[in-house]
This record gives structure tokens, C-alpha cells and sequence, in this order.
């Protein structure tokens, strides 16, 4: 491990907010109740922990404070940050992420669409496991890596796993730009390129600018210009799940977790973002079959969420016996 400045901070796992209807998209359902409160680990956050993605760029990470206990093995969530954005922005994300067993990555890096720089941090990562100098050494589940990832960042976890060969098993693209805002082709997502693995679109019902949900003429005619369309343009050996969360705007999954301190396009906060992709997370990383349950087609606990969630889709099976 090459070591940047590195800043190490205990920090307390997430509060548990209050009860529906005094906090806004505070879950309703047992399945999201139960990842929306913090896990069972303290976590500790370190900036500018590794040296560096292929662009120059620092690694932060989040993680359980006690790698120690019992051999546990932890799965690894890189994570992509939106445009002009950095890590920091998303601390009580990352934090919550990291309360329930994940090691969190992610690259300081405020240009993350190509996706260079999501994979080389999930690989930077899975390189540390090896290290024997390192406090990750032997600590981690190299085969079970996700991406998450905001805006551009959205765009570039789909990126990241389409180029992962296969080492990125899973992504929550979290407002997911139109193909529209892509500076250039190679750098637009496009989820007819997935060959396999799952993922999980989250766009908030206000964000119809970037994110919208649907688009009003065909994508096979004008592009993947909506969530609807990049669910749909998704392969189907591809598990794949889309839902909207109701009210928040472009970055709310800033929020720390209000929109307090936000100065434009945040209407809730970071809340709505706590529950279900936490539970997705650990369905396909770590197992957790009840988990698992929220997000099976027309029966699953998402599917009877109608006060905080809207547009659910699914093609995901019960798992077998």
C-alpha cells in the first residue's frame, strides 16, 4: 500500500432517522426498515488512503473499523463520484455502505464516466488483499465486487462493469444521465453491452432533466434518453431491476443527510437512497436471501412500496432451494 496524505477518522455509523413522515422516503416496509438503519459494524473512513488511478487520482476508503473480527471476508463497493464531485460528498452513503460489511473505494477523481477510474479502484483494491503490509491483507472477498456510482459516476459504474471482465459483478447506477449529456460516445453508457451480472437503476422523480424516467419517442429511434430505456435495452441474462424514488432531484444522494447544506437540485435527501440499495448490495455480495426477497418481479417487498417508490420493474427470480 503507498500511503497520500492519509487521514484516518473513526466515524459513527449513520442514525437511524425517525419514523415515516418526519423524515422524507422513510421506509414503510420491513425489508427496507431493516438496511435503512445502520448495520452491525463502526466504521472508519481514511481520505487519500492509496496512490492512485490511472488519471493521477487518490483512493478514499470506508470500512469496517474491526477487519479483524472472526476471519470475516469482506465484499468491495467501488464507488463513482458525479461530476466536479468529490468522495466527501457522499459520506453518509458510504458510511451506511460500509456499516453493513462493505469496504468502500473511491477514486477523488470528479471525471469518472469512462469508468477507468472506477475499475482501477476496485482493482487497486482487490490488489491490497495481497498486501501484506496492508490492513486489508487477507481481509476481503476479491470475487464479490459492486459499483455504485452518482451522475457521471452512474454512467461509469456501467462502464466499469461492462470493462471489468467480469470482476465487477453488480452496479446501482444512481441517476443515470440520457445519452443526451454525453461528451462524447465513448464515454455514454450503454446497457446493451452488458454480458452478464446485475444491476439496479435508481433515478429520482424529480430529476426529469437528466435522469427522466421515461422518454417520449422509442430508444431503438433516438437513444437511451431514460431509465425505462436502459432497463429495457439491458440483456436479458442480465438481472436487472428499475425503480423511482419519489420526490428527490439530481443530488439528493448528496444530502448528509438533508439537503441543508445543498445549494441546488436537492428536494429530500440522501434517506430514499438508504434502504433498497443497501439490500441489493447484500442479496448479490454477501447471500442475504431476505434480502433478496424485495426484489423478485411483481411479488417482492419493492412492488408494495407505492408511498416512497414508483416505475418498479423486475426480472428477478425467487432463488432455488
Amino acid at each position: 500500500m503507498i500511503g497520500v496524505g492519509i487521514a484516518v477518522a473513526a466515524v459513527s455509523a449513520p442514525a437511524l432517522a425517525a419514523e415515516p413522515g418526519r423524515v422524507p422516503n422513510a421506509p414503510t416496509l420491513p425489508i427496507e426498515q431493516k438496511y435503512y438503519a445502520p448495520g452491525p459494524w463502526s466504521v472508519t473512513s481514511a481520505s487519500a488512503f492509496g496512490c492512485c488511478d490511472s488519471s493521477g487520482s487518490t483512493f478514499d476508503v470506508w470500512y469496517p473499523t474491526d477487519l479483524d473480527r472472526s476471519g470475516t471476508r469482506f465484499p468491495i463497493i467501488t464507488w463513482g463520484d458525479g461530476s466536479y464531485a468529490t468522495p466527501a460528498q457522499y459520506a453518509y452513503l458510504l458510511a451506511h455502505l460500509a456499516s453493513w460489511g462493505f469496504v468502500v473505494v473511491a477514486s477523488e477523481s470528479d471525471g469518472t464516466g469512462s469508468g477507468r477510474q472506477i475499475l482501477d479502484a476496485a482493482q487497486w483494491m482487490v490488489r491490497q488483499d495481497a498486501e501484506p503490509s496492508s490492513p486489508f491483507h487477507h481481509r476481503l472477498a476479491t470475487s464479490e465486487v459492486g459499483a455504485v456510482g452518482h451522475s457521471q459516476g452512474a454512467t461509469g459504474v456501467l462502464n466499469a462493469m461492462i470493462m471489468s471482465d467480469g470482476l465487477i459483478s453488480t452496479a446501482i447506477p444512481i441517476e443515470l444521465p440520457a445519452q443526451v449529456y454525453c461528451l462524447a460516445s465513448s464515454l455514454c453508457a450503454d446497457t446493451r453491452k452488458l454480458t452478464g451480472g446485475s444491476i439496479f437503476l435508481v433515478n429520482g422523480s424529480a430529476d426529469g432533466l437528466i435522469s427522466p424516467s421515461t422518454q417520449p419517442l422509442p430508444w431503438a429511434l433516438t437513444g437511451l434518453q431514460s431509465n425505462s430505456a436502459y432497463y429495457e435495452a439491458a440483456p436479458a441474462a442480465v438481472g436487472k431491476v428499475w425503480a423511482t424514488l419519489n420526490g428527490p432531484d439530481h443530488n439528493d444522494v448528496t444530502g448528509q443527510p438533508g439537503c441543508a447544506a445543498l445549494s441546488v437540485s436537492c428536494a429530500n435527501g440522501v434517506w430514499g437512497y438508504l434502504g433498497y440499495p443497501t439490500a441489493w448490495l447484500m442479496s448479490r455480495l454477501q447471500g442475504d436471501r431476505y434480502a433478496h426477497r424485495a426484489f423478485v418481479d411483481r411479488t417482492g417487498e419493492l412492488f408494495r412500496e407505492h408511498t416512497n417508490w414508483t416505475n418498479q420493474h423486475s426480472n428477478i427470480r425467487p432463488r432455488q432451494p
